[in-house]
């Protein structure tokens, strides 16, 4: 009988594990099972975005704010195009607000930040941002640094 609630308390503490082992994942990886609710979608071009991929966040003052939907080329402008998803509660986006593609980190994953402006009027579905500034890529970085050192 002692050995037969030993096993049953080990497969307990088993399952439990797997279950943390699966939330964690489930948080570091970004997805959700609890859907956010939709939301509307802005654009913005870039002309580099450096490691920025799908369901990347969009977040202001590092509050995630939305994400990042699809990325796709602009053929006519030859840049980079960003669809992002931005939650329906957050109405108050301006049509001067600025995105940049930022690091968590110093080699961590890219996300979008979006600065609010100061006009009255708001973003709307399918609105574009128009000032936005690309990733700094960091091989670009360096081989500045080298060559400019060479150069001396």
């Amino acid at each position: 009988m002692r050995m037969r609630t030993v096993e049953i308390g080990v497969g307990a503490f088993m399952l439990a594990g797997i279950a943390a082992l699966l939330v964690l994942a489930l948080n570091v990886s970004g997805l959700n099972l609890s859907e956010q609710g939709k939301g509307y979608k802005v654009y913005a071009r870039f002309e580099n975005i450096g490691g920025l991929t799908p369901r990347a966040k969009v977040s202001m003052s590092g509050v995630q704010i939305g994400k990042v939907t699809a990325i796709r080329i602009d053929t006519r402008m030859l840049m980079a195009e960003v669809e992002m998803e931005i939650f329906n509660e957050v109405d108050y986006l301006t049509t001067d607000s600025s995105a940049s593609i930022l690091t968590a980190g110093l080699l961590g994953e890219q996300y979008i930040g979006v600065v609010p402006g100061a006009d009255v009027e708001v973003l709307g579905d399918g609105d574009y941002i128009e000032d936005t500034q690309s990733a700094l890529v960091l091989e670009e970085l360096i081989g500045k640094f080298l060559f400019n050192k060479v150069g001396e």
